[in-house]
């Protein structure tokens, strides 16, 4: 599709700055509101709708033309798309790959999902890195800025916004998809029932992303999700051999009650592994404090490291850990983000307790991190096999 189609309907970006921004609509029709963040991956735009992680945001893809290999069933990381809006220069109606079942375009507006194109993304973009992430409004019904900004005035920042409780599961819940090779990074990594016999593992849902069960799966692990207002005693009631902490959208540290749950969880002594948002509510849980970035980091680049070793790592967050307020009698940093120096890694002296502030499961994504999940594999079976980890 051209980003000059006459078939298209006008469509009004809007910043909370009084930025105007003029395009065309594709997907859903309408007007939404969200907090304006950009992503600087090449591929996985079906990945990065459906993550959890972006609930209550708009998604600017900064990769020029999306849409090019349509979307299918099988890269969703959640049931739907969780972002309210998408951003992008230019759109692809026509997709082709064997794997597509459906346009971008006709995805989103059947989830009724708006989205804007054929404006400026690389202007949009040093715009946020300069002025930082803010909220905007994306309509293909209202076009007068002034409307929108008086919409926009009514919305409450992300800091201090507690979206979990909309993205976690109502109820408990077994992951039960079979394990497909077509999952595996790399050869020889999915163990036989022989070497890891039906650990347990369960994991709280800030957010959670499918690819974490399916990879947690692919080593034999049987995977409980439970919602964030499960009780200590409930979790412990499956005879977990671990505990994963998950991703999820928002500021940590509004989401009170999970900073307390995993506190009391870590005095089981269980093995404990943590991601993204489960990263920074472990830090919470340890008495350190979180703060917002400017514009995040949102993509599949990010270097990560702390010695003479460094990942190159998937990252999808607003929000860090103040490494002034680590307690560090007890908890070490083991990576920091290499572009901007915020923490990257945890992990407690004494118990067998971790957390990254990326995404080793990443798909697409670099696979340099992926040791971590046999990290937690190992730290559960010597758990069982000696009661330590």
């Amino acid at each position: 599709m051209s980003i000059f189609s006459t078939n298209s309907q006008p469509a009004l970006l809007v910043l909370a700055d009084g930025s105007v921004f003029r395009g065309w609509s594709f997907g859903a029709t309408g007007t939404v509101v969200g907090e304006i963040v950009f992503n600087t991956g090449m591929t996985g735009y079906q990945e990065v709708l459906t993550d959890p992680s972006y609930r209550g945001q708009i998604v600017t893809f900064t990769y020029p033309e999306l849409g090019n290999t349509g979307v299918n069933e099988a890269d969703e990381e959640s049931a739907a798309p969780q972002v309210n809006g998408a951003i992008a220069k230019n759109i692809c109606e026509r997709p082709s790959n064997w794997r597509s079942t459906s346009s971008l375009p006709d995805y989103l507006q059947q989830h009724n999902i708006p989205g804007i194109y054929g404006i400026d993304t690389r202007q949009l973009t040093r715009k946020l890195r300069t002025v930082g992430a803010m909220n905007g409004a994306i309509s293909s019904t209202i076009l007068d800025p002034d409307q929108l900004l008086q919409q926009l005035e009514q919305l409450p920042n992300m800091e201090g916004l507690n979206l979990v409780k909309d993205v976690s599961t109502p109820t408990p819940y077994e992951w039960t998809e079979p394990t497909d090779a077509n999952w595996e990074f790399a050869p020889g990594t999915q163990p036989s029932p022989a070497t890891t016999p039906h650990l347990t593992v369960v994991a709280i849902d800030f957010g959670i992303k499918r690819n974490i069960l399916r990879r947690l799966a692919s080593y034999g692990c049987r995977v409980v999700v439970v919602p964030i207002d499960s009780s200590p005693e409930d979790i412990l009631s499956y005879k977990p051999d671990g505990i994963f902490l998950s991703n999820g959208p928002g500021d940590p540290a509004a989401v009170e009650s999970a900073p307390a749950l995993v506190k009391a969880l870590l005095e089981s002594g269980l093995p404990t592994f943590g991601i993204c948002m489960g990263h920074q509510i472990l830090g919470l849980s340890f008495g350190a404090q979180t703060f917002k970035l400017k514009f995040g980091h949102r993509g599949l680049n990010q270097p990560c490291g702390l010695t003479e070793q460094v990942e190159i790592t998937s990252q999808n967050h607003g929000f860090a850990i103040d490494v002034d307020t680590i307690p560090t009698a007890d908890v070490e940093v083991t990576h920091f983000n290499l572009n901007d120096h915020t923490v990257a890694g945890l992990q407690h002296k004494k118990l067998p307790v971790f957390s990254v502030q990326y995404h080793p499961e990443a798909s697409p994504g670099p696979h340099d991190a992926d040791y971590l999940f046999e990290k937690f594999i190992t730290l559960m079976r010597d758990h069982r096999n000696t009661g330590v980890g």
